[in-house]
């Protein structure tokens, strides 16, 4: 992948980056040569980002040729803005008191080199106001409220090269040659093109769609297809647009960080898994349901339930049955009415957190198929059991409060039902081309019905890899790298 660095004068920067070429800002805005660089990443270290001036154009210009641009242009913008800074000094408040607290002056001055500062005291405050302003060269401007002792942002700006001080000069150096090294390689083995590409994680969630091993295992089979890889969390967000793809492997929603960064990845030119449109369309079960529908796709018996018609569902699906939360998730928000009483009770909860509710019908089984599908393809095929004593795959309740999981099954493809399959597959397109895991029951000996298609399924070491083993995560890895190359080539 072509890297660029652009300079309003090419004496700026005398560091030489393997794999990377300086260019002059006014060639790169002109010539012909680098009009058509596909998938280049510009690292802009021109003199000026003011509105008009040549650094402010060669950020717009190669976002505008498809190329990746660093800083971006609202990166740019919010440099500019001093309300922008108020709020970033909110986020970062315990932070900034932290490293600043030792410091009697009324003001300080800190620089980021690519997230760096050459006192390692400050390295925590400076990799903070990188990771909000992913600018290669930052200097932020704090005040100290001499009555209360507190440390403010006052303000962040982009530097120049030659903005800094000699006795930088060795450090930036260092770390400019460490950033490209880790993050930026231009070349893995033979000819292989290396892509960047960005994991993200939470590591405090309970429940996450994939355990340290498989993360681990993703990462090997990504560096084995040429990515070089970085694990990243909700810090992360401003640094998106210096990655090629991102793999979310955090818990998904819509009214939650991970939507966001599906959006901006998608916004940026990323390759996304999972998408904005399939978190979209997969964790509201009300679409789902419509969806699964219109396309005649098998399913038990369903309807949307409103305050008006639960007597209606009550008749139409009889007792027991279903209630599933619309935007419920590993079996939370699901639960089983037994009784008219418990039905109404129930209903009325989940009525309170949205206007409409799942009612299926009670469809009881000694497990559920799951299918993963990824490119519009199955990739693997799981058996849940159900919990002991209990209709769920998980089982959440006073006895079991962290969950309680039955045991799982991994089954060869090729020893699948081909109705099954195509059940799967069918179900899966209809949201798109993402990764998704496919939930069938099978209530009647070959007749399949759709449970529901999830984005961001489980993959699990030693659950859903437990005959494809290394072969799975290298499945996936291979259509981020397919889909990225297909973006290099010519129309």
């Amino acid at each position: 992948m072509p890297i660029l660095i652009v300079v309003s004068d090419p004496g700026d920067w005398p560091i030489e980056i393997a794999g990377a070429r300086v260019v002059q800002a006014r060639e790169y805005l002109t010539k012909p040569e680098y009009v058509d660089l596909v998938d280049a990443k510009v690292f802009n270290l021109c003199r000026s980002y003011r509105y008009q001036k040549l650094g402010y154009y060669v950020s717009l210009v190669a976002a505008a040729r498809g190329q990746r641009p660093f800083p971006t242009s609202a990166t740019i913008q919010d440099l500019k803005s001093r309300t922008i800074a108020n709020v970033v000094g909110d986020e970062i408040e315990e932070v900034i008191q932290k490293s600043l607290r030792p410091i009697q002056s009324e003001r300080f001055v800190l620089t980021a080199y690519f997230g760096r500062n050459i006192a390692e005291r400050h390295s925590r405050l400076a990799l903070a106001l990188f990771r909000r302003f992913p600018a290669p060269l930052l200097r932020a401007e704090f005040l100290q409220n001499s009555r209360t002792k507190k440390w403010s942002l006052d303000g962040v700006e982009a530097l120049a090269p030659s903005d800094v001080p000699a006795e930088h000069r060795e450090f930036l150096t260092e770390v400019a040659r460490d950033y490209f090294r880790r993050r930026h390689h231009v070349k893995i083995g033979r000819n292989v093109t290396a892509y960047d590409l960005a994991i993200l994680v939470d590591p405090d969630e309970a429940q996450p769609p994939s355990d340290e091993r498989a993360i681990s295992k993703f990462v090997g089979a990504a560096e084995s297809l040429g990515f070089d890889v970085q694990i990243i969390d909700k810090q992360d967000f401003g640094h998106l647009a210096e990655f090629d793809a991102l793999f979310i492997r955090e818990t998904t929603s819509v009214n939650h960080r991970t939507y966001r960064f599906a959006q901006k990845a998608a916004a940026e030119g990323l390759v996304v898994i999972d998408d904005p449109e399939s978190i979209l369309r997969c964790t509201n079960k009300v679409f789902l349901a419509e969806l699964l529908h219109q396309h005649d796709v098998p399913t038990p018996r369903t309807m949307v339930v409103h305050r008006g018609n639960a007597a209606e569902a009550l008749v139409r699906l009889g007792l027991p049955c279903i209630l599933k939360q619309p935007d419920s998730s590993f079996s939370q928000g699901v639960t089983k009415a037994e009784t008219p009483d418990e039905f109404h009770a129930q209903l009325d909860r989940l009525l309170t957190r949205s206007d409409l509710v799942i009612a299926q019908e009670y469809a009881p089984t000694a497990f559920d198929w799951r299918i993963g599908v990824f490119d519009q393809k199955p990739i693997y095929a799981c058996r849940y059991y159900m919990a002991s004593q209990h209709w769920q795959v998980i089982r959440r309740d006073h006895e079991a409060p962290s969950g309680e999981e039955g045991p799982s099954e991994a089954v060869a493809l090729d020893k699948l039902p081909r109705k099954l399959l195509r059940t799967a597959v069918k179900a899966a397109n209809l949201i798109g081309d993402g990764l998704y895991g496919v939930d069938i029951k099978e209530i009647v000996e070959g007749h399949y019905s759709v449970i529901e298609v999830n984005d961001n399924p489980s993959i699990d070491c030693g659950v859903e890899d437990a005959l494809l083993q290394d072969e799975l995560y290298r499945t996936v890895m291979r259509v981020f790298r397919q889909r990225l190359e297909a973006r290099r080539r010519p129309l």
